[in-house]
């Protein structure tokens, strides 16, 4: 699709190097993309994210559980990520909320067997992963309460957590994550909701038009594209066709983004939402609210998920890592 002389990405040529030989043998995973012929499609994804290389590590103690739902909803089912020693140990730990991409339509909260763990032993930290009602059976605002429900009881419940230090609570997520993790940033502000010391949205989708050039840009049917996201923006929002689009559901769309949390985000140069991502970042530091923010050459939509191993995406986890370490852990 071109529109307004905005020519399609060609991958395969723009890629990073180290990238490049195990892109070409990518599945057109997003063909036909249809509400249609979801739940054959929500198989196969859920499937393929089963198969995302995990971060294995000894020193991490990872339990379940189900908190209380929303007003009138279901119990939410989480998973804990907290260090083995924990338990014999009286300090206490700052914790992180986490959310697992999808596009509001796919994954869960055991889908997040990497960053889980890896914060947990990197930060020294407690990882709470929400499993969030998803879309079309859950539309807005379903996804979005449940991970309030989960940050108001991870602020009241520390000791339920092993002593963890209610005060010192970040956001984060990647994609649909990224989505939510702005969200509930601007509900926690609405609310005068628990104190949030750090967002992290990664790679996050946070409009709901579909107007940027990059969003025009991105058509490869092996990556998270334009047709894609318009068919999960209509699941998302299939209560509000017709209706104006609430902030908490298309955090672009706030007018106000000032008095929130310090931000901590990165996207790929050929990524979908990269423009919609920097116009968002700028808007937040006009705003006054604090940003460091990276753009990376050749990466395209979660690429640090599927390339976890890769020198350079290590050097992405460490500066993630870094930031959240600086927020959770302040100096003196």
């Amino acid at each position: 699709m071109e529109k307004n002389n905005v020519k399609p990405i060609n991958y395969d040529e723009r890629v990073r190097p180290e990238f490049k030989a195990e892109f070409a043998k990518f599945p057109h995973a997003f063909k036909d993309f249809q509400e249609g012929n979801f739940s054959a499609k929500r198989k196969e994804m859920n499937g393929r994210i089963k198969e995302f290389p995990k971060y294995n590590s000894e020193e991490v103690l990872v339990e379940t559980r189900h908190i209380p739902g929303p007003e009138n909803a279901p119990e939410i089912y989480i998973k804990i990520y907290k260090p083995k020693d924990k338990k014999e140990s009286n300090k206490k730990l700052p914790g992180i909320l986490w959310m697992h991409g999808g596009g509001q339509l796919f994954g869960s909260a055991d889908f997040t067997a990497y960053w889980g763990p890896l914060l947990v032993e990197k930060v020294d930290c407690i990882v709470v992963a929400v499993d969030y009602r998803l879309s079309p059976e859950h539309p807005y605002p379903a996804g979005i309460e449940d991970c309030y429900a989960a940050l108001v009881w991870m602020s009241k419940a520390p000791e339920e957590l092993g002593g963890m230090n209610g005060d010192r609570i970040a956001v984060a997520g990647e994609s649909a994550g990224g989505n939510l993790t702005a969200a509930l940033c601007l509900l926690a502000r609405e609310r005068k909701g628990p104190k949030i010391c750090l967002q992290m949205p990664l790679c996050p989708i946070l409009d709901d038009r579909n107007e940027t050039h990059s969003s025009y840009e991105v058509t490869d049917e092996r990556v998270w594209n334009r047709e894609v996201n318009i068919q999960a923006w209509k699941m998302y929002l299939k209560d509000y066709e017709g209706k104006e689009t609430p902030i908490y559901a298309a955090p672009a769309r706030a007018k106000d983004l000032s008095n929130l949390p310090p931000v901590y985000t990165f996207i790929g140069e050929l990524d979908l939402f990269r423009d919609e991502t920097i116009e968002y970042v700028q808007r937040l530091m006009q705003a006054g609210v604090p940003v460091e923010f990276h753009i990376y050459s050749g990466c395209f939509h979660v690429f640090e998920m599927l390339f976890p191993d890769l020198e350079f995406t290590q050097r992405v986890f460490n500066m993630s890592i870094n930031a959240i370490k600086n927020a959770l852990h302040p100096r003196s």
